[in-house]
């Protein structure tokens, strides 16, 4: 699909598709990824080889490690140097990678066949051992991975042989495969591995030996990361699949969106992400620039801290969110770039119920929350955020929209690698972040946002803990009739909106500036950039 300028998010979020269980999937083609329509930038011609792309970012990368983070810059980076047994593509539907094949055997059994031809960037084959260890490495207590929660139903992963692996879970896990896809399950050598362990024995932090060599299968390889500064990658030559025309690419940390936009158009940078939705305007009047839209399954959200006062009452949770016009933020901040949210699913989500009640702007009703509360005079607070422009303005105008209840509210910005550590920890009173549902599957928009199991790095930073909710959550992940989970997870969403952890936004646009020598760029609804085709013309 091409990178349009225009959104096309009706389109979009129709062909944005159900996941669905797949008894047996064909070969891929030689590059390992399916080819789309193809219409995309630089299909018509033979892509230029060659070149370095510059990627400036709003944020630092957290890890290498795929079991060692669960953030998007790290992924957008880590997406290019492992692979995993299936993918998803811009679609949202499940493709061959490193499994050629696969078959539900029973209910709660899985068997992947895998590709015979797959070496790392250390030599080193790609066997079904190699997939057991990687998956036995994230269900690991001692490496505390923030994936756990991807595959903690996993009971077993036997090898079969040595290019057959399969998987027992411990209930019928239906949306089983796309969490495979999840960047997550990337594959790392086992002498990777294994030098972690040693790593640690030796009293190292979990993923410090793989921080620093990410050995992957991917069609780029590891050179160096310079945190705060950048991660550059280079062309795998020996690659399985159909290498890249780019010899490397560096995600070069910028995090004002000005200069971003100011290195777009001098050239010392390819690509901003993310562009602001007040600067696409200014790109599309720049020769040699332009704005790409994708429409996306993710959330911005406001979060409370449920374990302090006052947020520990649902009825403040509750006035709050009445008293957002969120139509203020999408249209003022975000230039209308996305929609409304009423809960954490976005429409083309697999379990996102268009009927589902919300929190409905009723300034009124939120006050008289408030005084039942017993906070008529209202309070004081914070509201943290990372150095995101759009979200230090989110706070910003939640702040002068919560004057109105008398709500006295300081606006804080961290940096991005503390910030992640300070939520995850409970420090916070209020915060601004997103969430993605990478697998197209509303587990991944629920599960690690709202089971007690997943508080703080996985997900649950309002630290909401309902026994209720999440015997809900456990039913949903179980139910192997469809109809009967669907309405478990209405059920879910309309529980939300009662118990009310968090504020949600909206659901973003997701914004690009890219130069036009850019070719054979596009990006996932997830916000994960595909550049195995991308190419840049002399």
């Amino acid at each position: 699909m091409k990178l349009s300028k225009k959104s096309l998010l009706l389109l979009v979020f129709g062909l944005l598709v159900s996941v669905v269980l797949v008894a047996c999937a064909s070969e891929p083609d030689e590059g390992g990824n399916n080819d789309s329509d193809g219409d995309e930038e630089g299909t018509s011609e033979e892509a230029t080889e060659g070149g370095e792309l510059i990627i400036s970012n709003q944020s630092d990368i957290v890890a290498m490690d795929p079991a060692g983070s669960n953030d998007v810059p790290s992924s957008n980076v880590q997406n290019n140097v492992f692979e995993t047994l299936v993918t998803l593509d811009e679609n949202m539907e499940i493709q061959p990678l490193l499994a050629t094949e696969w078959e539900q055997v029973e209910d709660t059994v899985w068997e992947f066949t895998l590709r015979d031809d797959v070496t790392f960037h250390d030599g080193t084959e790609f066997t079904a051992e190699t997939v057991k260890a990687n998956i036995e490495r994230i269900l690991d207590p001692d490496v505390a991975s923030p994936r756990f929660f991807l595959y903690e139903m996993v009971e077993e992963v036997e090898v079969v042989d040595d290019h057959t692996v399969r998987f027992t879970t411990e209930y019928p896990f239906g949306p089983f495969l796309a969490h495979l896809a999840h960047n997550g399950g990337s594959m790392v050598s086992e002498e990777a591995i294994e030098a972690d362990y040693e790593a640690m024995e030796n009293g190292e932090d979990p993923g410090s030996y793989i921080n620093q060599n990410p050995i992957g299968t991917g069609f780029f390889e590891f050179d160096s990361w310079d945190p705060g500064s950048e991660v550059r990658l280079v062309k795998n030559e020996d690659y399985w699949g159909e290498t890249a025309h780019l010899d490397s690419v560096v995600f070069k940390v910028v995090s004002e969106g000005l200069t971003r936009v100011a290195e777009l158009q001098t050239g010392d940078s390819h690509i901003s992400d993310p562009l602001s939705p007040n600067d696409v305007e200014q790109l599309e009047n720049t020769d040699g620039t332009h704005a790409a839209p994708q429409d996306s399954v993710s959330l911005s959200y406001i979060g409370f801290n449920v374990e302090k006062e006052p947020f520990d009452d649902p009825d403040v949770r509750k006035a709050i969110n009445m008293a957002i016009d969120r139509d203020q933020i999408v249209d003022g901040i975000y230039n209308g770039h996305g929609i409304p949210a009423t809960g954490p699913l976005a429409p083309p989500v697999v379990g996102y119920d268009e009927n589902a009640a919300g929190l409905d702007y009723d300034l009124e009703e939120a006050k008289q929350l408030l005084a039942d509360a017993g906070y008529e005079d209202g309070f004081s607070t914070t509201i943290w955020t990372n150095d995101q422009q759009e979200r230090v303005d989110i706070a910003t105008n939640v702040q002068s929209q919560l004057q109105e209840l008398n709500i006295d509210v300081e606006v804080e910005v961290l940096e991005w690698g503390t910030y992640l550590e300070r939520t995850a920890q409970g420090d916070h009173d209020m915060f601004v972040l997103g969430w993605s549902t990478s697998t197209g599957d509303a587990d991944y928009g629920l599960y690690p946002l709202f089971h007690s199991s997943n508080l703080g790095d996985p997900g649950n930073r309002t630290f909401l803990q309902d026994d209720d909710l999440d015997q809900m959550l456990e039913d949903a992940r179980r139910e192997v009739d469809e109809d009967a989970r669907m309405e478990i997870l209405s059920d879910i969403q309309a529980e939300l909106a009662e118990i009310a952890p968090m504020l949600y936004v909206h659901h973003q646009e997701l914004l690009l500036g890219v130069r036009d020598e850019v070719q054979g760029l596009t990006q996932l609804p997830t916000g994960i950039l595909q550049l195995q085709d991308v190419s840049l013309e002399q």
